[in-house]
């Protein structure tokens, strides 16, 4: 799959990474995490660059605040499965909110990573789909999570890069399958917003 255009984001998206088998048909994104891909770097560690990697689907963020939404629908089969909005402003500068195996029920999920990696559980949600949501706001960015796609609980909001990093971002799509031998996740209603929400923490 080369550079593709979806029609609900106003900017294109390229293929990062290993091969995820992007395809997407009639609103839905679909990627294939290979065996023991992630993208992860275990902090305390002195492994200059993370042992493995996984399939990504970026493109340039517009200026200014913005939202990318998704509902995501994960095949979950083995512990850390996951689907996943990403956020990277640099090699070693990147984050993930993850609807993810963790590691027996599905979880919400962030990692923020600053040369190394945090790893955070927020909360335990029902099922194998779940709606995300990537907010920039201002100089921070800010993750939420969903259950209908209305009211959007507050998980985190931090801050990533220099200024002129954040302002080149490239967000979109990432998929894993740490300890398994592959996983399958689609995404669909997705949305992009040229705003960020009036108040991260009000559930709008």
């Amino acid at each position: 799959m080369t550079a593709v255009q979806l029609p609900e984001l106003p900017f294109s998206l390229e293929p990062t990474g290993p091969d995820g088998g992007w395809t997407y048909e009639n609103g839905v994104l679909t990627g294939l995490a290979g065996a023991e891909q992630d993208r992860f770097v275990p902090p305390g560690g002195d492994a200059v660059e993370p042992a493995t990697d996984a399939p990504r689907l970026l493109g340039a963020a517009p200026e200014g605040d913005f939202q990318l939404i998704a509902r995501v629908r994960v095949g979950f089969e083995a512990a850390f499965d996951a689907g996943v909005l990403y956020l990277h402003v640099g090699e070693r500068e990147w984050a993930k909110l993850c609807l993810e195996l963790s590691p027996e029920l599905p979880t919400i999920c962030t990692v923020v990573t600053r040369g190394q990696s945090d790893d955070v559980n927020s909360a335990v949600v029902e099922g194998d789909t779940h709606w995300l949501r990537l907010t920039r706001s201002g100089g921070a960015f800010a993750f939420h999570a969903s259950a209908d796609g209305e009211r959007w609980t507050f998980v985190r909001v931090f801050t990533l890069g220099t200024e002129q990093e954040r302002a080149a971002a490239r967000i979109g799509f990432l998929v894993q399958s740490p300890t398994g031998k592959g996983c399958e996740v689609a995404f669909d209603r997705i949305a992009f917003r040229p705003t960020a929400p009036g108040d991260l923490r009000d559930g709008s």
